[in-house]
């Protein structure tokens, strides 16, 4: 993903904020840039991080425990979070209608578009 905005934006940013999906060594280990990642569900106890096995996961437990961490990933809630919510609440949208990775892609822009396009109304309205 950081290579993507790369590629399309001719830098790279300056901070990547990301769920536990894209928890991993080696993403902790190669990421070119500072890099905040959830390492579970928030609010949950996690597990003790072997250090030794793995010391760039253990790294990131004690940078979300610090107060920087916590506010840096704490960002990613009011910027990720709110279209999601407006996908499922507002539009009704909570499943795919079409099978298929081309086809589920193809609804899943149109169904951004028709976001886009209600907030823009409204915005003009």
């Amino acid at each position: 993903m950081i290579q993507s905005v790369k590629d399309n934006l001719d830098e790279l940013p300056a901070l990547a904020l990301a769920d536990a999906g894209y928890r991993s060594e080696d993403n902790l280990k190669s990421a070119p840039i500072e890099l905040v990642v959830a390492l579970g569900r928030e609010g949950k106890e996690h597990a003790q991080v072997d250090a030794g096995k793995y010391p760039h996961t253990a790294a990131m437990a004690a940078k979300l425990q610090t107060d920087d961490g916590n506010a840096a990933y704490r960002k990613r809630k009011w910027i990720a979070e709110p279209p999601n919510g407006w996908i499922k609440n507002v539009l009704g949208f909570r499943q795919f209608s079409l099978r298929g990775l081309h086809q589920v892609q193809a609804e899943w822009k149109l169904v951004c578009m028709a976001l886009n396009l209600r907030r823009m109304a409204t915005m003009v309205g």
